[in-house]
């Protein structure tokens, strides 16, 4: 299945009127939310991005995106 027709996908069903399906492919965006923001960081770190700078594009603490993303 093409990746952009599931994510097509994905998003019509979370406003199914069905409350399941609504509600998993929410959940599922969510996670995928979640994988792009972690490539995303790991990429502005890379290119010397401060936690600052990534925090205000992202619109939370600097302490809230170090705590979620910072590696031992």
């Amino acid at each position: 299945m093409d990746d952009a027709r599931g994510l097509s996908d994905a998003a019509a069903d979370a406003v199914s009127g069905d409350p399941e399906t609504g509600l998993a492919a929410v959940r599922a965006l969510r996670a995928l939310a979640d994988q792009l923001e972690d490539i995303q960081v790991r990429n502005a770190r890379a290119r010397g991005m401060s936690w600052q700078a990534i925090a205000d594009v992202l619109q939370v603490s600097r302490q809230a995106v170090h705590q979620k993303h910072a590696r031992d």
